[in-house]
């Protein structure tokens, strides 16, 4: 943010609803029995990894059935899942809404976090690499015999058994197939993004559902974005639900290659020893805190800031290590809410049991704290009993910093053997060796706890929370913090509640009150009265006290003026979420974009191809699709895919110029992240400076599968000793000398190649979605957040909505934002084609011959800033973001659903000055299937056939030229609608020869057209070129951004 006064603070966001799954608590209960006692915690299973043990949660029972799940898919289904869905029933349940009590309303957005692959994906990638295997084996059978005269093993009776490759081959495949399983729903069952999506319909919620992945910053990015959507007044409720499995070996093993693992969490700075992995899932249900209190909820907690910032360092991913940063952002905090460090009787801290880092942790806090009173502060960390739970390491801690102000309780720090030794670097600081009482301070002032943290990408974060403050609705939990019993499926307690409120019930006239207006309302964010001038700059509503919204002694403006507050928060820090302002609809100016897809090395190039009236799908080359292995034409078989098109790109062997990278860092990168580094330099090329240029705090959010190939490659690799028993007791090798069989198995490996190696500092790099941004930000030294978003098909969208939202907060100044994947691989192939998704012949959107979809790789970003800074930096401004809306279905995760696009669609228009018919270009996102167009199209008749146009809208998609690019998809569509505007050109789309019949009375009812043929795109008298871009995606996921040309105020 740019210097300025203190800010007035934002309104807090309350916890109304909490849930806890760990492998030694099973509910909010045990949870806090487990943080207040110094007793060992129950056994519980562990998994073996070769690197030490694993606390697991396999024996938690969910019962699938009463969340609707069809048997069918139930048995593809990632356990992490199924693990979610029950921390959301738990959640609801405790705040006494969901299934056993009242609704929540409309508006509800859920968004998950997890980080790595999940056992379903890691099931399906080695059931398709094993059938690679099982192919080479049978090549070295035949190879055996052939230099060894071997034809099979004789029994030293004169018998010989002959050795049969393609029996070998059929048969390894087979118990794969067993052990690992294999259904149509493969697919679905592993994504990440389905888990949000299911939550939405088990509970029918139908605002916006992503998942995220920012490493052990996840929890705080899932909190940071979902206080976002709620003081934009974008949300009602958001319900956050942040987990981590340990699955497989990997973890682990890549946390030791790096240091970074230990038996035991010692928190002891001195031990160096790292953190003892663990699983652990948690969920919050947040309101606007009047929202809360209208509703009569009981607030565990506030949360009054949650700051992110990042420290850039070039080269593999490490903790930070330096304090200035972790005080900045603790400052910022403190600052933009006005509360007094003094006020901050707790401080949950990472304890990263890693002497550098714990010593920079400490630095910071010894800092902020510098000349409070001997003894005022207690240091706690809930990782010296959970273990390190990675992804969901600050959901515990916010956890179990709500429940301590929640029961106004300060909890002890173990001793003992193995416990937490925080270091103690001021007289401010003490370690709780027994549960006390939590007493209230002189003045009346609420209590403030504090979450700090710091993640392996080079985050850090600072959460502010206060306590549940009088006048609030009655606690109708019991005392031990009450959550839905977990001791059984079905079981649930707590009384039931009331509603919370209805369809698009909103909190009146508080702050961020009530849906958004009809169409062309020009509302601000907030729900407003019509803002005028929506085109030109910002427009900010200033925070006023809702119904029930009393200031709370501490939290106002000059409460924090004393000498204990920085009068600054330091170089390249923002504010956090405190602006003191309402962020109105502001527009957002794209100054720097790129792209890379098939035939097309950049953005101009990709222009020229949607200009070319030819397609870029073509049979994919045999280094990217063994059809020998993978191809079965014409047949739909489980394992094999009944096309062999795509649309690839050839991966970067290079790091761009100017990054020093050295070449086998970047050989090691997963494919997506070279990719994304690649087309980043061509977007800072455009933005026509150096990225050092960019000033202020930034977010890097980019769309992409939260499971990487590199990820599935490593895991793969550290299952070949598993395939290889398997391939001892297959019978039709079976008695094969023991020489002879070890001379097997090395072929094979040969013929198979070496995955790679897990056991090397940079494996986990290359595995983390969020690699990708962070290694943008790292590498260029940007002050940027690095986020990675699925939302299936629509995450490239997400990822623009993410970083819109950090725009109009003021907790960025800029953001790169997009979306990049890979799917012309044999694993994304198979899977799609197992459900039918794929086209026999080539993808022809709104067709009456469309089939499915043909599989494209791709790459698009973008540099974005509000339109004013941009204006203010004399900035080339490409294109300006009007607004991205978002919905979901809550129906099916597959079968789309008009109402639940339209619903995304109006959202949009929600938020801006201007109707649908002053849109003459749509994006669409043309799945190529008969009932996605026909779903599509009446989707946008309900708001873009309303009003008169002066002519019809045009409609075309990039998917008709480059394939389905999976999560760069909205990105593509994106890049395709910037490309337009600034061209003064409407695209065509290809591979149409007969416009599906369901499709011709809803487009004349717009009215509206396909085009085959590029036209002029005459300017609009009044206004600028406007379009329109749709993304949608698996789990009824639907985003929809308006984005205008640049005027300059002259039109």
């Amino acid at each position: 943010m740019h210097a300025g006064p203190a800010p007035s603070p934002a309104e807090p966001i309350a916890i109304v609803g909490m849930s806890a799954l760990y492998p030694h608590a099973r509910g909010l209960t045990e949870l806090w029995d487990l943080l207040t006692t110094d007793a060992p915690p129950p056994a519980r299973p562990g998994r073996d990894t070769s690197t030490g043990s694993v606390s697991l949660l396999d024996d938690v029972d969910v019962d699938v059935a009463r969340f609707g799940v069809p048997p069918a898919q139930a048995r593809s289904m990632a356990r992490l899942q199924l693990l979610m869905l029950e921390a959301a029933r738990q959640c609801l349940a405790d705040a006494g809404t969901g299934v056993e009590g009242g609704r929540l309303p409309d508006h509800t957005d859920v968004v998950v976090g997890t980080c790595l692959g999940l056992d379903r994906q890691y099931a399906n990638a080695l059931r398709v690499d094993g059938a690679r295997y099982a192919r080479d084996l049978a090549v070295a059978v035949e190879e055996l015999k052939s230099v060894t005269g071997l034809e099979g093993p004789g029994d030293g009776r004169g018998t010989t058994a002959v050795l049969d490759g393609p029996e070998a081959e059929r048969e390894l495949n087979a118990v794969l197939t067993r052990r690992l399983g294999a259904s149509p729903h493969d697919r679905v069952g592993e994504m990440a993004s389905t888990i949000p999506a299911r939550i939405a319909a088990a509970f029918k919620l139908r605002g916006r559902t992503l998942a995220v992945e920012s490493a052990d910053a996840t929890s705080y990015w899932a909190l940071a974005h979902a206080v976002d959507v709620l003081r934009a007044g974008l949300a009602d409720a958001v319900l956050a639900v942040v987990g981590q499995r340990a699955e497989g070996r990997l973890l682990p093993r890549a946390l030791a290659a790096k240091g970074l693992l230990a038996e035991e969490t010692r928190l002891d700075a001195g031990d160096a020893g790292g953190s003892a992995p663990a699983e652990g899932l948690g969920a919050l249900l947040l309101k606007r805190e009047s929202t809360a209190r209208r509703d009569g909820d009981r607030i565990y907690a506030a949360v009054l800031d949650c700051v992110l910032g990042h420290d850039a360092r070039p080269g593999p991913f490490r903790y930070p290590t330096a304090a200035a940063h972790r005080r900045q952002a603790a400052q910022a905090a403190h600052r933009a809410t006005g509360v007094p460090t003094a006020s901050v009787g707790y401080v949950e801290c990472a304890g990263y049991g890693v002497a550098a880092e714990s010593r920079a942790e400490h630095e910071a806090l010894a800092a902020l704290h510098a000349g409070a009173p001997e003894g005022t502060v207690a240091l706690g960390s809930a990782r010296d009993r959970l273990g390190h739970t990675f992804a969901n390491a600050g959901l515990a801690s916010i956890t179990k910093a709500a429940l301590a102000l929640h029961h106004r309780v300060l909890p002890p720090l173990r001793t003992g053997h193995g416990a937490a030794r925080l270091p103690v670097p001021q007289a401010p600081f003490r370690h709780p060796a027994a549960p006390e009482r939590w007493n209230p301070s002189s003045d009346g002032a609420p209590r403030h706890a504090a979450v700090a943290a710091a993640s392996l990408t080079g985050t850090v974060a600072y959460v502010l929370l206060r306590e549940g403050t009088a006048g609030e609705a009655r606690d109708r939990r019991p005392s031990s913090g009450g959550e839905a019993d977990s001791s059984g499926p079905g079981a649930a307690s707590g009384a039931a509640r009331t509603a919370v409120g209805g369809p698009g019930g909103g909190p009146g006239g508080g702050p961020g009150g009530g849906t958004h207006g009809g169409t062309g309302a020009g509302r601000a964010a907030a729900g407003g009265d019509p803002v005028p001038g929506c085109s030109g700059g910002p427009v900010r509503i200033a925070v006023q006290a809702g119904p029930g919204s009393d200031v709370v002694p501490g939290t106002g403006p000059g409460s924090g003026t004393g000498p204990d507050v920085a009068p600054g928060t330091g170089p390249g820090f923002g504010t956090g979420f405190g602006t003191g302002v309402r962020p109105g609809p502001e527009p957002i100016a794209v100054v720097g974009f790129g792209g890379r897809f098939a035939g097309a090395d950049d953005a101009d190039g990709f222009w020229r191809v949607m200009l070319s009236g030819r397609d870029r799908i073509g049979p994919l080359p045999r280094e990217l699709f063994d059809r020998e292995v993978y191809h079965s034409p014409g047949a739909m078989r489980l394992g094999r895919s009944y096309t062999d098109l795509g649309a690839p790109v050839a991966v970067p062997a290079q790091a761009p110029e100017g990054l020093r990278v050295a070449p086998d860092r970047f050989a090691g990168m997963d494919p997506a992240q070279r990719l994304g580094l690649t087309v980043a330099a061509e977007v800072f090329a455009r933005y026509g400076r150096v990225p050092s240029a960019l000033e202020g705090t930034g977010v890097v959010a980019v769309g992409s599968n939260l499971g990487l190939s590199l990820e599935r490659r490593l895991h793969t690799g550290l299952c070949l000793d598993d395939l290889e028993a398997d391939v001892r007791g297959l019978g039709a090798l079976g008695g094969l000398p023991p020489d002879a069989l070890r001379a097997l198995l090395k072929l094979v490996r040969e013929r198979f190649g070496e995955p790679g190696s897990v056991d090397v500092p940079t494996a986990l790099d290359g595995c983390l979605a969020s690699g990708t941004a962070a290694l943008l930000a790292n590498e260029h030294g940007l002050d940027a957040v690095p986020v990675a978003v699925e939302a299936a098909c629509a995450s490239s969208l997400a990822a623009l909505d993410v970083a819109v939202n950090r725009l109009r907060s003021g907790s960025a100044d800029y953001a790169i934002a997009g979306g990049v994947e890979l799917p012309c691989n044999p694993r994304d192939l198979v899977l799609c084609a197992s459900l039918g998704l794929l086209s026999h012949e080539r993808i022809t959107p709104f067709d009456a011959a469309a089939d499915g979809f043909t599989p494209g790789d791709g790459c698009a970003l973008f540099l974005l800033k509000r339109l004013t800074d941009a204006r203010r930096a004399g900035d080339r401004v490409f294109g300006v973001v009007r607004a991205v809306g978002a919905a979901n279905d809550a129906r099916s995760l597959i079968a789309p659903d008009v109402e639940g696009q339209a619903r995304a669609v109006r959202q949009a228009f929600d938020q801006v000055d201007f109707d649908p018919a002053e849109v003459d270009y749509l994006e669409a996102h043309g799945t190529g299937t008969r009932l996605g167009d026909r779903v599509e199209i009446a989707a946008a008749a309900e708001v873009y056939g309303t009003g008169r146009r002066g002519a019809p809208l045009h409609i075309g998609t990039a998917k008709s030229f480059l394939g389905h690019t999976f999560a760069a998809a909205g990105a593509a569509g994106l890049l395709r609608a910037l490309q337009a505007v600034r061209h003064a050109t409407l695209p065509p789309s290809v591979n149409l020869t007969t416009l599906s019949p369901d499709l011709a009375p809803v487009l004349d009812a717009i009215p509206a057209r396909v085009a085959t043929e590029a036209a002029p795109w005459p300017a609009r008298r009044g206004g600028p070129r406007r379009a329109g871009v749709s993304s949608f995606g698996t789990g009824g996921i639907n985003y929809h951004l308006l984005i205008e040309e640049d005027t300059d105020g002259t039109r």
